[in-house]
């Protein structure tokens, strides 16, 4: 057929239908091609490594290790090699009513940049004994903002000297360009919290020692926990010995499956500033593959404020 000249002036409405009719009817002939998969790549995955982990990685270039140790000395006196320090501290401050409170996505951004952070750079994230949960907050703050592989090192700084060498040396490092890619996915706000509050299938999983739990201890504003939240101190997951050390899965799935909280559930973890939330968060997000975990970053010190919100005191509900 010639084109050239093709109009469907020349055609009556009847016979415009039918060729509209075979048109329709060729499109649907033609089989629909698959779309490709998403990549795991589009997911962060946050895991505790080993100190022979260090050992394997220590030459990738693409490796930035994190010292959040909140002591300067400490880093001074001895780190990994080509760690950088950058304490745990400086990533939270004040808001308007409000003491330690997560800074701004900007603000973050400059941080991890000026640790020589690029958008594509694996981290691994140590500190030491307790401090664990301020290597648990910056692995999760490295998350929130949009940072893909990223490693806790089981057993933080004691545990790696035990195993491997330690330096004096401070390592040189170009300033990274980085781009906070904000994930909101991964938190919950007041507002959530409101609409969250007994609603079935939603556990709030409070990390707080029992006493705080409880409200025995004068401490906030208003002392207890959240209605029909789960106490799991966080130190429950740890070694006795060194609590940058976890305890196994295994155990873990125990103390999980004795307060009936399974991947089923809808996860909010809540603790005292955002803080302790972060280890059990990590543990159930991404070693223990429960689906839907999420932290309430302004926990209890933003919750015991709202004088409108109900609040529990004394042992948790019976299962």
């Amino acid at each position: 057929m010639n084109f050239k000249n093709f109009s469907l002036r020349k055609f009556k409405k009847p016979q415009i239908f039918a060729l509209v009719a075979v048109f329709f009817a060729f499109l649907v002939s033609i089989p629909l091609l698959p779309l490709p998969a998403l990549s795991n790549n589009t997911r962060a995955n946050i895991q505790f490594v080993s100190p022979n982990w260090v050992a394997e990685n220590a030459k990738d270039p693409n490796l930035r290790i994190l010292d959040v140790r909140n002591f300067p000395l400490d880093y001074i006196e001895g780190h990994l090699p080509n760690a950088i320090n950058v304490a745990d501290t400086v990533f939270r401050g004040p808001k308007p009513g409000l003491p330690v409170q997560y800074w701004n996505t900007q603000k973050l951004g400059q941080i991890f940049a000026s640790s020589g952070l690029t958008n594509n750079t694996r981290v691994l994230v140590y500190s030491d004994g307790r401090d664990v949960l301020g290597a648990t907050m910056v692995a999760y703050l490295l998350e929130r903002s949009g940072v893909k592989n990223i490693a806790v090192l089981d057993g933080g700084y004691a545990g790696y000297k035990a195993a491997g060498n330690v330096t004096k040396e401070f390592p040189k490092y170009s300033v990274g360009k980085f781009t906070v890619q904000d994930n909101p996915s991964i938190r919950v706000t007041l507002n959530d919290v409101r609409k969250l509050i007994n609603k079935p299938g939603v556990t709030f999983i409070d990390p707080r020692p029992e006493k705080l739990f409880r409200g025995e201890e004068d401490i906030w504003i208003r002392n207890g926990h959240i209605p029909g939240a789960r106490n799991i101190p966080w130190v429950t997951f740890t070694d006795g010995k060194n609590p940058h050390k976890l305890k196994s899965l295994d155990e873990i799935k125990q103390i999980l499956a004795d307060k009936k909280i399974t991947p089923a559930n809808d996860v909010i973890v809540s603790c005292s500033t955002g803080r302790e939330a972060t280890l059990q968060y990590v543990v159930l997000k991404h070693l223990l593959g429960y689906p839907k975990v999420r932290i309430y970053e302004g926990s209890w010190t933003e919750y015991s404020t709202q004088k409108d919100l109900p609040v529990e005191t004394g042992p948790e509900r019976a299962v």
